[in-house]
């Protein structure tokens, strides 16, 4: 592995706003450390690219955090961790963790030996990544994926409570709840920008005992072991920081990142790149 320091930032990479909330989870997990979030922005979205053109975009994107000196990469696009993995980790010769199979383990752990579903987007789903990851996990779990690809908009859009997002929800839970689930895992970024509507229709739909995971909260958990373990946490006792960068339209980036991080971000505060 190549040499890096633990005082080195930690690098941050989607296709483009979800994984602000994987950056949030991070974020609240370890404190202290310092981020750098790069969305791809002018190629957003990779669910509908083709896989060989996913593992090239991925493959800029990884180059160009590694040059800034990142001593992790997480991928916090659920695309980009069904297909480029095992590429990120042999080229960029740092540490990389994927949403997908920290999503898959919580969800196993919280399915308590039922069937376990998945919300995703349409690329994901037809990837069959997380009916692998638990498999990996227990063979025992069946998987029922289902893709829900106007959640995305609603979320970007703030239409985050209500009729129509409650309505969006409900109509793709109702395959999973005649499946009898016993958890389900949101597998896309976005989609915990929706987790009140989420959990209040999985309880409706599915049963009051059916627990809803995040998969960034769950990658976070893991994050935090492997730092410990490979002896890479930062030695900073101070807040940690962050840096945004964009591959377009930083100020429209801006003005919606609030609702996925968690906190307003400054339109001084993304930085534009060009890959």
């Amino acid at each position: 592995m190549a040499s890096v320091t633990r005082d080195a930032p930690i690098g941050v990479f989607d296709s483009g706003l979800g994984g602000l909330t994987v950056a949030r989870a991070i974020r609240e997990a370890l404190p202290h450390e310092d981020l750098v979030y790069l969305g791809d922005t002018a190629r957003v979205p990779y669910g509908t690219r083709s896989a060989h053109t996913v593992l090239r975009y991925a493959q800029t994107c990884g180059q160009h955090l590694r040059a800034r000196g990142v001593k992790l990469l997480v991928v916090a696009c659920n695309t980009v961790s069904a297909v480029a993995l095992p590429m990120l980790r042999v080229e960029l010769d740092i540490p990389v963790l994927g949403v997908v199979e920290p999503g898959a383990r919580a969800g196993v752990a919280a399915a308590s030996g039922k069937r376990l579903g998945v919300l995703a987007t349409a690329g994901t789903v037809a990837s069959g990544a997380y009916p692998r990851a638990v498999a990996a996990e227990d063979p025992r779990v069946e998987v029922f994926a289902r893709a829900a690809p106007l959640l995305v908009p609603l979320a970007e859009e703030g239409w985050i409570s209500g009729e129509v997002p409650s309505l969006v929800a409900a109509r793709y839970l109702e395959p999973l709840a005649a499946a009898n689930i016993g958890a389900l895992v949101l597998g896309c970024t976005h989609y915990p920008v929706l987790i009140d509507v989420l959990r209040e229709q999985v309880a409706l739909c599915c049963g009051p005992d059916v627990p809803v995971v995040d998969s960034a909260h769950a990658l976070a958990l893991e994050l935090s072991a492997l730092l410990t373990d490979r002896d890479l946490s930062t030695t900073s006792t101070g807040p940690g920081g962050l840096q945004v960068l964009v591959t377009d339209r930083p100020s429209d980036f801006a003005q919606v990142a609030g609702r996925f991080l968690g906190t307003e971000l400054d339109e001084d505060r993304v930085d534009a790149v060009d890959l």
